[in-house]
Parts: structure tokens; C-alpha cells; sequence
């Protein structure tokens, strides 16, 4: 069987990429809330026309929060599929990988703060 080319797989590899956030999106609620709160947010940068500096600051948040909550996700799927029942290492590990959703929804949340409550106020 010949090799794929470079190009071949790197479209899969989007191709692939695409998929799991779209199931992602689909299949969890609490990036449900995420992708909505960062539509809200990315409507009020507009609304307050901030910076190129603060796009780049909420843009960067947004996505570092999206991306740990993915992570997240997969570490619980993959500790459910290898431990189905309860377990404190498991659950020990779960609760890393939220506390680390956490902390970046947390370092989040004062960016927005940092952005726009100047503008409120």
C-alpha cells in the first residue's frame, strides 16, 4: 500500500481536529456554557470596540479555556474507559485535570474583568 503524502495526512489530521470539536461542542455542557459566554464576550469587544491588544488577550483566554475543557473531557472519558468503576487515583487524577479548567477559567474571568470594567464603569 503506498504512503500518504505530507499533505494528505495533515488534511485528515484537520479533517480529524474538526470532528472532535464538533462532538466536543456537541456532546458536553460545560462547553456548551464556554462557547456561549466567549460568543457574549467576543459581542461585547465589539460593542466596546476594545483594543487589538485586548482581541488578542480575550481571543488567547477563550481559547486556552476551550482547549484545558477539551483536555479535561478526554482525561475523564479515558479514566472512565480504563477504570468504569469508582477509584480514588482516578478520581484523583479527575480532579487535577478540573482543577486545571479552573484555574484558566479563573485567570479568564480577571482578563475579562482587566478589559472591561473600565469600560462599564
Amino acid at each position: 500500500m503506498p504512503k500518504e503524502s505530507f499533505l494528505v495526512n495533515r488534511i485528515k489530521s484537520v479533517g480529524f481536529a474538526f470532528k472532535g470539536a464538533f462532538l466536543l461542542i456537541r456532546t458536553e455542557a460545560s462547553i456548551k456554557i464556554q462557547v456561549f459566554i466567549a460568543i457574549v464576550m467576543t459581542i461585547a469587544g465589539f460593542y466596546f470596540e476594545i483594543s487589538n491588544i485586548e482581541w488578542i488577550l480575550q481571543i488567547f483566554a477563550i481559547a486556552l479555556v476551550l482547549g484545558v475543557e477539551g483536555m479535561n473531557t478526554a482525561v475523564e472519558k479515558l479514566s472512565d474507559y480504563v477504570q468504569p468503576e469508582f477509584d480514588t487515583k482516578i478520581g484523583f487524577i479527575k480532579d487535577i485535570s478540573a482543577g486545571a479548567v479552573m484555574l484558566v477559567s479563573i485567570a479568564s474571568a480577571i482578563i475579562g474583568l482587566i478589559i472591561y470594567l473600565p469600560k462599564i464603569i
